[in-house]
């Protein structure tokens, strides 16, 4: 059973919508209405694209690196969104702490509300 804050692996689409590799994308949320689409983010583990204040860093010192199912450091891109059918959402590799999850929600929910 998917739920927000797993990690799973998605087919994550390049900007100009040309398949992309397998990747490691975070599940945000369930989105409302009677089809099963979820809003993601990529996972990268090039931590160089971190975008302090508004990415998510998590690093194999913190408390839910282990549970998170991550090999490496890795940034979770809040900016690298996409909707997709639960369908075509791979197995969950791991998930992220509730407070974690939480933090990136409201920290995309602030910058979404100040554009």
């Amino acid at each position: 059973m998917k739920q927000a804050g797993q990690i799973v692996l998605f087919q994550f689409p390049q900007t100009d919508l040309a398949a992309g590799k397998l990747r490691l994308a975070l599940l945000l949320g369930r989105l409302p209405g009677s089809f099963d689409d979820w809003l993601i983010c990529m996972i990268s583990s090039q931590t160089r694209h971190f975008i302090p204040q508004f990415d998510e860093l998590i690093q194999e010192s913190d408390g839910d690196f282990i549970q998170s199912g991550l090999k490496v450091a890795s940034v979770i891109r809040v900016g690298r969104l996409a909707v997709a059918s639960a369908n075509i959402l791979l197995g969950a590799v791991g998930q992220i702490s509730p407070t974690r999850l939480k933090l990136i929600k409201n920290r995309l929910a602030k910058w979404i509300a100040q554009q």
